[in-house]
């Protein structure tokens, strides 16, 4: 087990840093580590800087190893996030998980995934068996006997929109744009993925989730924007 595995560094007691301290502290290690990059793993849920009574994000020690760890994790080990988040989640919570970057470790966390029937899907979101059937034949889900964590989610959030009389064929068009932005993501990762070497497939397969993930980060602000020139 690599030694990072055992634990975060403990907290210990020291002045806080700025984003760009914290970029220079971690530049030897990680030189295309960003201030994107590091507010995208709050966006995430990975880290939590304290802020400042302006705003301003700050950073402690204990801080700067937790971005150390998960970026050690995803350029390693080339672990999902969710996967990341997941053990972060154990150590914060006192436990002592196993290392997701071993076999065993791996086949454990990626097993737990809970999976839910049809009837759960119902059940837990209150919806019912038509607008299921509609939000596959939008495209919004995919037509199967069992469903994963984000796609319970989805529905959820499709149920809840179809409540205000948002219906699933209303979505097309939000599927449409992410299937091109999607295309947009392929594209930028078209000169790895042409690589031989599975290293370097690997890495795209990476990049590729934190890509759609700025996506959403920009789509999420450009809601907000849009949400604030509505309001009176």
């Amino acid at each position: 087990m690599s030694a990072v595995a055992h634990s975060i560094a403990p907290a210990p007691t020291g002045a806080t840093l700025s984003i760009g301290q914290v970029l220079g502290r971690l530049e030897v290690d990680f030189p295309e580590l960003s201030p994107s990059k590091v507010r995208f793993l709050e966006e995430r849920g990975l880290i939590s800087p304290a802020r400042t009574a302006a705003g301003y994000r700050i950073f402690a020690p204990e801080d700067i190893e937790r971005i150390r760890l998960v970026l050690l994790m995803q350029r390693d080990h080339y672990l999902p996030l969710k996967v990341i988040r997941r053990y972060l989640v154990d150590l914060d919570a006192g436990r002592d998980p196993a290392w997701p970057g071993t076999p065993s470790g791996a086949t454990s966390m990626l097993a737990t995934e809970r999976r839910y029937t049809r009837e759960d899907l119902l059940s837990a979101s209150g919806a019912s068996g038509e607008l299921l059937a509609d939000a596959v034949s939008a495209g919004l889900l995919p037509a199967a006997d069992t469903y994963g964590e984000d796609e319970s989610a989805t529905f959820r959030a499709i149920a809840d929109l179809a409540a205000a009389g948002i219906e699933p064929r209303h979505l097309r068009a939000t599927r449409i744009a992410v299937e091109r932005e999607m295309e947009l993501v392929a594209h930028a990762l078209l000169p790895a993925r042409r690589r031989p070497d599975s290293t370097s497939r690997a890495k795209a397969d990476a990049r590729a989730v934190e890509l759609a993930a700025q996506i959403d980060v920009v789509r999420a602000g450009l809601v907000r924007t849009a949400l604030a020139k509505q309001s009176p």
